[in-house]
C-alpha cells in the first residue's frame, strides 16, 4: 500500500549518482524540497565516488539539523534491499555495496536503489500517479520502473525493470553500453538522438543540424530537439525516430504488465508533444489489441531532473524501516 505521508518533522537526505552527475537535496515526508546544493560531475573512480557522496551528505547535514536518513539513487543494476550496485555500464561503480558505505560514513539508516525506481517512486508519490503505471525515463540512457498495485515493483533480487535493456531489434546494427545488439536503449536514448542527428547533418551540409555540429560534425541530443522546436523538419524527422523506437518499448510494457498510465521522464522528454507524439503513435501500432482495450495515458514527468534525489529521499523515509540493516562493506 502507499504509504500515508505525515507531517511528523522527518527529513531526510536524498542523492541522484548518475553516470555525469550527482545530485543531493533534502525533503521532507509529502516530498517537499527543503533545501538542495549544486550538482557536482561524477568522479571517474569508485573511491571519488564516494568521497564526493560523503562531502555533499555533509553539507546538507550541517545546514538541516535532525536529518533521519539517507536515500541513493544510483545508475545500472542494483540489488534490493542490500544496496549493492552490482554493475553500471554508465558510470563508475561495480559490485560496490554503497548502502552500508553510506551507513558507516554517515551514522544514518541508509536505502541505495537504482535511480530510474526512485524517480519513479517520486512521480508516484509526489507527481503523476496511478496505482498500476510505467515510469520511463530518457536521457543519456533509458531507464524506468513500474508501480504495481500501489508497490514499486522490483523483482526478485531488485533488478528488474531495466527498461533499456529489452531487446527490440536483434537484428540491429547498434551495440548498447551493456555489450548486446538489439536494446532498447541505443535506439531511443540521448545518445541516440545525437548520432541521429549527426547523421542527419552530415547527410544535408547546408540544413540547421549541420549549421549546429561541432567541429568534428557531431550533434548533440540537445541541439537536435532545439532545432525541432523551431521548426527544423530534419530535427523533427530525428525525435519521430528515436519516438518509434521508444514507443515499441512502452508498447511491450502495456503488454506485459496493463498499466492504466506510462509516464515519461528525463532530459529528451523535455522535447515535450514534439517526442511523446511519435511515441503514443508507435505505442498504439504495436499494443496488442489496440481496438479492444483501454488504452493508458502517455503523459510527461512533472519533476524534472530532480526527480532521482527527491525520490530517494522518499524511499528512505518509507522503506528504511522495512529493509534489514545492510551488510557491511567486504562482508
Amino acid at each position: 500500500m502507499l504509504p500515508r505521508p505525515h507531517d511528523d518533522g522527518r527529513l531526510s537526505i536524498g542523492l541522484d549518482i548518475g553516470g555525469t552527475k550527482i545530485s543531493a537535496g533534502v525533503a521532507d515526508a509529502r516530498g517537499r524540497v527543503v533545501d538542495r546544493v549544486p550538482p557536482v560531475p561524477s568522479p571517474p573512480d569508485e573511491t571519488a565516488v564516494l568521497k564526493a557522496v560523503s562531502a555533499l551528505v555533509d553539507t546538507l547535514r550541517s545546514r538541516n539539523p535532525g536529518i533521519a536518513a539517507v536515500g541513493a539513487g544510483a545508475a545500472g543494476l542494483v540489488r534490493w534491499p542490500e544496496g549493492r550496485i552490482l554493475s553500471a555500464p554508465n558510470a563508475a561503480c561495480h559490485d560496490m555495496p554503497l548502502r552500508g558505505l553510506l551507513q558507516d560514513s554517515t551514522g544514518l539508516p541508509a536505502v541505495v536503489d537504482n535511480d530510474a525506481n526512485a524517480a519513479c517512486w517520486a512521480e508516484y508519490r509526489t507527481g503523476i500517479s496511478a496505482s498500476h503505471m510505467a515510469f520511463v525515463t530518457v536521457g543519456t540512457g533509458v531507464g524506468g520502473g513500474l508501480v504495481l498495485a500501489d508497490r514499486l515493483f522490483r523483482g526478485r533480487t531488485g533488478i528488474a525493470t531495466e527498461i533499456g535493456h529489452m531487446i527490440v531489434d536483434p537484428h540491429g546494427t547498434d551495440r548498447c553500453g551493456c555489450g548486446t545488439v538489439g536494446c532498447l536503449e541505443p535506439l531511443a536514448s540521448g545518445r541516440a538522438l545525437g548520432r541521429y542527428g549527426s547523421a542527419a547533418a552530415a547527410a544535408a551540409p547546408g540544413g540547421a543540424l549541420a549549421a549546429l555540429a561541432d567541429g568534428a560534425g557531431r550533434v548533440t541530443g540537445e541541439a537536435v530537439t532545439a532545432a525541432a522546436r523551431a521548426g527544423d523538419p530534419a530535427a523533427r524527422a530525428q525525435l519521430e525516430r528515436l519516438g518509434h523506437w521508444l514507443g515499441i518499448g512502452v508498447a511491450t510494457l502495456v503488454n506485459l504488465f496493463d498499466v492504466e498510465l506510462v509516464v515519461v521522464g528525463g532530459g529528451v522528454a523535455e522535447a515535450g508533444d514534439l517526442l511523446l507524439d511519435p511515441v503514443r503513435a508507435s505505442f498504439r501500432r504495436y499494443v496488442t489489441a489496440a481496438a479492444h482495450r483501454d488504452l493508458p495515458d502517455i503523459r510527461p514527468a512533472l519533476l524534472g531532473p530532480e526527480a532521482g534525489w527527491i525520490g530517494a529521499a522518499l524511499m528512505a523515509l518509507d522503506h528504511g524501516e522495512e529493509t534489514a540493516p545492510a551488510p557491511r562493506p567486504g562482508a
